[in-house]
């Protein structure tokens, strides 16, 4: 099993960036997607998931508004994320968990598998 995600990069206050992340070799159809944070110094944080049947979508309240979670097929996922700021700078996951249980999508210790990372900077 793999997770690739990619996207990030060195923005400004109020730039956007949009990260991918494709999955392979899961055996499951049933996944969730979802995105986490870790920021210097701080434990890695919810930010936001797509059901596996690529309806609902869940976030952290801090990137409601900004933040879009997709997923263009079954193995390839996105967050666009719009009017970021100086606390979005952390280095991105995604990870996958397989099944159907809604209550634990916003907990990393609940996702089977993970992506290496992307870094996000938002600077000025």
């Amino acid at each position: 099993v793999q997770l690739q995600a990619s996207g990030g990069g060195f923005v400004q206050p109020g730039d956007s960036l949009r990260l991918s992340c494709a999955a392979s070799g899961i055996s499951s159809n049933r996944y969730d997607m979802g995105w986490f944070r870790q920021a210097p110094g701080k434990e890695r944080e919810f930010v936001a998931a797509i059901r596996w049947s690529g309806g609902p979508t869940y976030y952290t309240d801090s990137v409601k508004g900004r933040f879009t979670v997709s997923r263009d097929t079954k193995n390839t996922g996105n967050l666009q994320m719009n009017s970021l700021n100086s606390e979005d700078t952390a280095v991105y996951y995604c990870a996958a968990k397989v099944g159907t249980t809604l209550s634990t999508i916003r907990n990393p210790r609940a996702y089977d598998y993970w992506g290496q990372g992307t870094l996000v900077t938002v600077s000025s």
